[in-house]
């Protein structure tokens, strides 16, 4: 058995809406890439999630493999991990059909998420949009996977998830892994430039709120200008308690690696400009060898699609068996069987 067998398998992925941000990588991506030795990542762009929101054809097709060339640009390794779009492996839709019919409505009703955008969409309140819990189980279940970073707001499906896993397995017999939140021991969290009570989103109609990892370097210092901090103008002790001014220090902190006594220490009694314009110098910097590794990326289309289609291959060979269980357990008659 080889090494990436006996790992223990992590699962994660992010809607190709919108534009990946500074907050999608504190938040996950830089997390993946430093749980892949451990770990054996399984990274989707989950676009089947992403059509319960109506999107233009033609920028979704061209967020999903831009989302998988950032994927690759923050460090994971496909030699190592599998990395695929969502709509690749239609197992992802067969097993949400089956987890449809093991999921009760009350269940359905206490997802925050869909009250959520049930209110930003208000014109769109479609069935997909209510039975999306079943498709993240299924994302989750059909790989065995034993490890899920979770943030608060999909804490609620992964808490689905366990249930229906058990629901399932004393229903018929083990089937599938039951799987655990992954919550890392510390991390920084990234908030709204504008609205600094807000976590900053890639979605965000307003792109002042949030840095994209695309941004080029005029963008960048224009939004760290532009963003919101309070009356005072001196950084104090107290600064990271105040919600603007300690965004931009925690995102100092992270893209430096200091602690909260170290970044007050390197900006105590200095003015707000000198943090926003070395803020942005650091972003910039940080920013640029992901940048350039990314465009080499979506230069080598080849490269590109070839790593897609061997993770989707590799993801649908897992998702079969998987899936083969189910059917079976429940009683579907297994193609061929008549023969």
């Amino acid at each position: 058995m080889s090494e990436q067998q006996v790992k223990p398998t992590l699962l994660s992925g992010i809607q190709p809406s919108g534009q990946l941000a500074l907050g999608n990588y504190v938040g996950a991506m830089r997390n993946w890439v430093n749980l892949q030795q451990d770990y054996r990542g399984i990274f989707i762009v989950v676009d089947m999630h992403s059509i319960t929101v109506r999107q233009k054809p033609a920028d979704l097709r061209n967020r999903c493999l831009s989302f998988a060339a950032q994927y690759l640009a923050a460090g994971i390794d496909p030699n190592e991990n599998i990395i695929f779009i969502q709509s690749h492996v239609p197992q992802h839709a067969e097993l949400s059909w089956v987890l449809n019919c093991y999921t009760y409505m009350g269940e359905l009703n206490r997802m925050t998420q869909f009250k959520d955008k049930s209110k930003r969409h208000e014109d769109n309140v479609n069935a997909g949009l209510y039975t999306y819990p079943a498709l993240m189980a299924a994302d989750i279940l059909l790989y065995q996977t034993d490890l899920v970073p979770v943030g608060a707001d999909q804490k609620q499906h992964l808490e689905l998830t366990r249930d229906l896993a058990a629901r399932f397995n004393n229903t018929y017999s083990p089937t599938f892994k039951v799987p655990e939140p992954y919550i890392p021991a510390s991390g920084a969290r990234i908030m709204s430039l504008q609205e600094p009570e807000k976590k900053m989103s890639k979605s965000d109609s307003n792109e002042n709120n949030f840095i994209a990892l695309l941004d080029p370097p005029d963008v960048i210092q224009r939004k760290i200008k532009r963003a919101v901090t309070d009356s005072a103008r001196e950084i104090s002790a107290d600064s990271l308690t105040k919600p603007g001014i300690g965004n931009l220090l925690t995102i100092y902190a992270v893209l430096n690696d200091l602690n909260e006594s170290g970044i007050v220490d390197t900006f105590a009694g200095r003015q707000y400009s000198d943090l926003k314009a070395e803020l942005s110098d650091s972003l910039v910097a940080f920013l640029e060898p992901f940048q350039t590794r990314y465009h080499e990326i979506m230069t080598e289309k080849g490269y590109l699609s070839g790593i897609l289609d061997d993770g989707a291959e590799k993801a649908r060979s897992i998702a079969r068996k998987t899936l083969s269980k189910v059917h079976r357990k429940i009683g579907f008659v297994a193609p061929g069987r008549m023969k």
